[in-house]
This record gives structure tokens, C-alpha cells and sequence, in this order.
């Protein structure tokens, strides 16, 4: 096998290393608000931490130690609005990872439309089949070794759950992932849809 040292690669090595290796990564697009902008951006770096109290977590990268719009947004108003990326939305969701200048919403590079959240003030988007209303629970400054801070661990609890009702299973209480059609994330630009599916029943 290679074997790599961390310590001896750069940034963009390890990148490379870890986001080729753990995959497929569902994507997370979150929206944020700041006093006047509405921000959407695509987070792949995602996933779920604990079911109580239903926690998620997203890592934030960020850019010579400044802050992105998503966390700072985040971090301000203390929620977000998630939905997860499915096959129908997955194109305008890669449009509102444009770089734009910061009082420029990101609705303006894509199709979407909003809709009026229940229990917090940021909205959602409307065309997608799973959305997370959010409120923050905790946030973590990650550090590299010169201390220098280079992302934000956010975990955010979810206050509201949104499924589509063709995607969710009433009599179950299950969702049904060939009607949500999720894409992930892989390395560079290559994306992945829903595979084959198998069961294996734990053992005792």
C-alpha cells in the first residue's frame, strides 16, 4: 500500500486523500440570512451526529482564516435552514456555489423559490423534497498547527422536519430513498445518484 505522512503533505494533499476516500458525502444546502441577504451554499462535509436530542453537523471551511457567510450568518442569528441536495435540485445547487460579493444573493445565480419556515425566522427553499429547520447548538473553531483558525465545526439542532409526501412512508415512518433520489459528493467535480441497494441484518 502507499503510505502518506500528514504532516509532510499540504492542505490540498490531504484534501485530496480524504475527500477521494470518504464517499460518497451527502450535501448539505444550507440557507442563512444575514440583516438584508438571503445566502444558500452547498456543504458536503455533513452529516449526522446524534438522534437525541437530532443533531447535524457541517464544517465550514474557511478562507485565510475569514469567516464564510454561512457561518457567520449562522453564528449570528444562532439558526439555519438545511436541505439535503436530491437529483432535481443538484444543478442549482452547484450555482449557488459561485463566488459573489457578500450583499448579493445567491437566489439571483439559481432557480429557486422560498418558503416560509414554522419555527424560525430563516426560510426555506421550496423546490426541495427535505428541509431542516435549524437552530445552533454548538460551535467549534478548528485549528491548524500554527493556530490559525480554518474552519468552523457547526452542529445544529433540528427543530422541524419537512418531507415531501411522496418521499416518506406514513405506515413505517421510513423514507423512501428511491423516491428522494439524493446525490453525493465524491472528489474534483464528480458527483454520484443512488446506487444499488442491499440489506445486512446485524448480528445479535
Amino acid at each position: 500500500m502507499h503510505f502518506f505522512k500528514a504532516e509532510n503533505m499540504s492542505s490540498k494533499d490531504n484534501k485530496k486523500k480524504l475527500a477521494g476516500t470518504i464517499i460518497p458525502r451527502p450535501i448539505a444546502l444550507v440557507m442563512t440570512q444575514s440583516d438584508e441577504v438571503i445566502n444558500i451554499a452547498p456543504f458536503s462535509y455533513f452529516n449526522i451526529v446524534s438522534n437525541n436530542p437530532p443533531l447535524i453537523s457541517i464544517a465550514i471551511q474557511r478562507s485565510n482564516g475569514e469567516l464564510k457567510d454561512t457561518s457567520r450568518n449562522i453564528l449570528a442569528k444562532k439558526e439555519a435552514t438545511v436541505h439535503v441536495v436530491d437529483e432535481q435540485i443538484v444543478n442549482d445547487a452547484n450555482a449557488t456555489s459561485a463566488t459573489l460579493p457578500a450583499d448579493e444573493s445567491e437566489l439571483s445565480v439559481s432557480n429557486f423559490n422560498l418558503i416560509d419556515s414554522e419555527l424560525i425566522g430563516t426560510p426555506g427553499i421550496k423546490e426541495a423534497l427535505v428541509r431542516y429547520e435549524t437552530q445552533l447548538y454548538k460551535a467549534v473553531e478548528i485549528t491548524d498547527a500554527s493556530g490559525l483558525i480554518v474552519a468552523d465545526l457547526i452542529i445544529l439542532e433540528v427543530v422541524c422536519f419537512h418531507l415531501a409526501e411522496e418521499i416518506y412512508d406514513v405506515d413505517t415512518g421510513y423514507i423512501i430513498a428511491d423516491k428522494l433520489k439524493p446525490v453525493s459528493r465524491l472528489a474534483g467535480a464528480d458527483y454520484a445518484k443512488l446506487g444499488t441497494q442491499f440489506d445486512l441484518v446485524r448480528p445479535d
